[in-house]
């Protein structure tokens, strides 16, 4: 990380560690090389499909073995790698996975989420929710009011039994297990608030399934009539689902180019919240197949 110095000390050079050398990284940045190698050594071990041998890994990150083993040590010891017992290969250390925990408690949802949900919202000008699954109860943490003339409204306080009606809701049952989701529907039922409300499990599974396909949900007249709603997940590294953002809007404007335009921003919106807690772009952007 470069490094920033009182002014009336510019004038001296800063002297490397023993043994470590100072690369330029930019105008006014500085590297140190041997930090440089210990993180290409962590990239590559994060990219290898499994353990990797020691002239492998010095092999992949270009590093003469005796430089790439002292790396190594210090990695091992401080948890950023491990060293298996049989083969004495090396593998990502559990403390990558601590650091990574610790980084998404620092997010706040609602913080995070508001700049992706303020674009959505200047994308479709309509309605624009987000929630997430509390328990068995789906909860609105935040929404944008459309800034047409002609909106929908709705009492969001309803919506808590409501995961299986919702886009919201499907957005997030969607990436849940399936003993997950039939917990959550064993505590809420599926109640019929519309006509086009789904009404067995066995529909509920396989809007599911179309939900994966697609990368996101619709809720087309389900839980209100007169309203539709496109909805997409928000995930985290390991593609576990957060929560959800939805775009609503009244069913005589849900056609043609505007209900294309809602779809691809919502699941913009869903990625790019989802990159934020380390998802990867490709899979955080959940492309149709």
């Amino acid at each position: 990380m470069p490094l920033s110095l009182p002014q009336d000390h510019l004038q001296v050079p800063a002297l490397p560690e023993h043994g470590a050398v100072v690369a330029e990284a930019g105008k006014g940045a500085r590297t140190i090389q041997s930090v440089d190698r210990a993180l290409d050594i962590l990239e590559a071990l994060a990219d290898a499909s499994g353990e990797m041998s020691l002239n492998e890994l010095a092999g992949r990150v270009g590093l003469n073995v005796s430089t790439c083993h002292h790396l190594l040590a210090t990695l091992v010891a401080r948890g950023y790698a491990g060293q298996t017992r049989r083969t004495r290969s090396y593998y990502l250390g559990s403390r990558i996975t601590a650091l990574s925990e610790r980084r998404l408690k620092q997010f706040n949802l609602v913080d995070l989420a508001m700049p992706e949900l303020h674009r959505l919202s200047d994308v479709t000008l309509e309605s624009v929710h987000l929630a997430v699954l509390q328990g068995h109860t789906l909860a609105t943490l935040a929404k944008l009011e459309s800034r047409l003339p002609i909106r929908v409204g709705s009492d969001d306080s309803r919506k808590s039994d409501a995961a299986h009606a919702t886009a919201t809701g499907k957005a997030i049952l969607a990436w849940l297990p399936e003993a997950e989701i039939a917990r959550v529907i064993a505590h809420t039922g599926l109640r019929r608030f519309t006509p086009q409300t789904i009404a067995t499990i066995a529909e509920l599974m396989e809007d599911l399934r179309h939900v994966r396909r697609k990368g996101y949900a619709m809720d087309d007249e389900e839980f209100q009539l007169g309203v539709v709603c496109v909805g997409a997940a928000i995930r985290d590294h390991a593609g576990a689902v957060i929560g959800s953002v939805s775009c609503s809007m009244p069913s005589m404007r849900a056609e043609g180019d505007h209900i294309d335009r809602a779809k691809a921003a919502v699941r913009a919106a869903a990625a790019a919240i989802s990159e934020r807690y380390g998802s990867p772009k490709e899979a955080a952007a959940q492309q149709e197949s």
